[in-house]
């Protein structure tokens, strides 16, 4: 790998005052900045429709785009919406996501913006370019139909063209305005890192329209769910409740389904991280009847036998192996052979074996190595809540004498010095903010992915320090 650094922040967490991130002016504002600082890469997690708790792992569709990050005064300058719509969705507070009032309020907005188009031959265009985000436009409308319960449970076969068209019109949008923004963060010489959830939710369109390529009862329920063992997050393990994929199903057609998750998002990004990569080799199967995943049990997956099929769709895309957790001599010889980058994250380091792979000196060139990722604590959150004999251990390892909590450029200098080929910061650790700033909390379903910075506090951050490090380390 090409030695370089970046940032993870997912949109949402932007400013841009209409109650979370959106494709729009703060985006580039942002791509400025890291440009300024002589980064590289900007991570973010899934760009698709979240569930009911916010989470961008558990979708609608593995094809869709949040609508929620459709830029207000774009569609503004396009006639779509009026100065005093503007006016009346203004946020109330830059800090945090309004998410309630996303779902209550926004969709009608856009359905304002909806009725006053009228070019629908472009979106006629970009659905026959994608026909699984097509038939979630329809999905979502069918789904409308019935009261907006599990696909399982509906009775009518029709729908109100009017909500179609809504969801027509969001995907569209979206996607447009996203590309005018990945266009202008390669022209800084920015490349953007998105993130591929391993699973889908089992009321999706992608189960709904093609049910035989996941492990289903006759009423087209989950029989087993995915999700991992007992481990460092939760003790009870972590019970996903996503549908498991039928491989030999998917093999006997190419893995066509995979072909197209992957190529649409190789569109969307300059690289993907495949989260939960370790399912390839092996995956997690809890009968789907249980409460906690402490029953599951190992099932071998399809290993290079699908990387293989994928790989002509990546091309010279960075594809990211995220190979945590429970991790087997056979699950490392499958990210070897598979030739992608796995992932390092500083924290583990420090949480058990003196000799970990996540201590930065053992890092190689074919790693991204984290501080932490949005599944953790930020950095001063994880040294504020370590024992005294782990902050001692943290500031030996450092070759740091003063108190533990001055001790943070020793820490980001010496991943800018290390041998990992890529390093990615959080943008908390940026911030030096703490546990209140933490994006989620595995095995919590309430109160996370609400994070958000302002302009103003992102203008704090010392951009000569981060360009002066990428400059000395050949990170540029």
């Amino acid at each position: 790998m090409k030695r370089a650094s970046g940032v993870l922040m997912h949109i949402s967490s932007l400013w841009g005052g209409y109650s979370e991130g959106s494709f729009g002016k703060c985006a580039k504002e942002w791509i400025d900045f890291l440009s300024d600082c002589g980064f590289s890469y900007w991570q973010t997690l899934p760009f698709l429709m979240t569930d009911e708790y916010n989470s961008p792992y558990k979708s609608f569709s593995a094809f869709s785009l949040n609508p929620f990050f459709i830029d207000l005064p774009l569609l503004s300058e396009q006639g779509l919406l009026t100065k005093e719509e503007l006016e009346l969705n203004k946020e109330t507070t830059p800090y945090l996501c309004e998410f309630e009032r996303l779902w209550k309020e926004r969709l009608f907005l856009l359905e304002k913006a909806c009725d006053r188009f009228n070019k629908w031959n472009d979106v006629e265009s970009f659905l026959e370019a994608h026909p699984h985000t097509d038939s979630f436009c329809n999905f979502m409308a069918l789904k409308d139909a019935n009261d907006n319960r599990h696909w399982t449970l509906w009775e009518k076969d029709t729908y109100n063209i009017k909500t179609l068209k809504l969801w027509q019109f969001t995907q569209f949008f979206a996607y447009t305005q996203w590309m005018e923004i990945k266009k202008y963060a390669n022209s800084k010489g920015i490349k953007i890192i998105g993130d591929v959830p391993i699973y889908v939710s089992d009321d999706s369109s992608d189960v709904w329209s093609a049910p035989d390529n996941f492990f289903l009862d006759k009423k087209g329920k989950p029989q087993n769910v995915a999700g991992v063992p007992p481990d460092y997050f939760c003790d009870d393990g972590q019970l996903w409740g996503n549908p498991l994929y039928n491989w030999k199903k998917m093999k006997d057609d190419g893995f066509s389904w995979w072909k197209d998750r992957i190529g649409f998002m190789c569109e969307l990004f300059d690289g993907v991280r495949i989260d939960h990569f370790r399912a390839f080799e092996s995956y997690f199967s809890i009968p789907a009847k249980d409460k906690t995943a402490k029953n599951g049990k190992w099932i071998k997956g399809p290993g290079m036998v699908l990387i293989n099929a994928i790989k002509p769709v990546l091309k010279d895309k960075l594809i990211i192996a995220e190979d945590l957790g429970v991790i087997t001599p056979e699950v490392r010889r499958l990210v070897e052979k598979s030739g992608f980058p796995g992932m390092s994250v500083l924290q583990f380091g420090f949480m058990g074996d003196d000799n970990s792979p996540h201590l930065p000196h053992n890092y190689k060139n074919n790693l991204v190595c984290y501080t932490g990722t949005h599944d953790n604590n930020t950095l001063l959150g994880f040294l504020w809540e370590s024992d005294d004999f782990t902050k001692q251990k943290i500031l030996d390892y450092f070759g740091f004498s003063g108190h533990w909590n001055e001790c943070y450029n020793s820490i980001l200098r010496t991943m800018f010095q290390s041998s990992a080929g890529l390093v990615i910061l959080p943008v908390q650790d940026l911030l030096l903010y703490g546990e209140d700033t933490r994006f989620n909390k595995p095995g919590n379903a309430l109160n996370n992915w609400a994070f958000r910075i302002t302009k103003e506090q992102v203008g704090t951050i010392d951009k000569e320090k981060f360009l002066n490090w990428n400059k000395l380390y050949a990170r540029i």
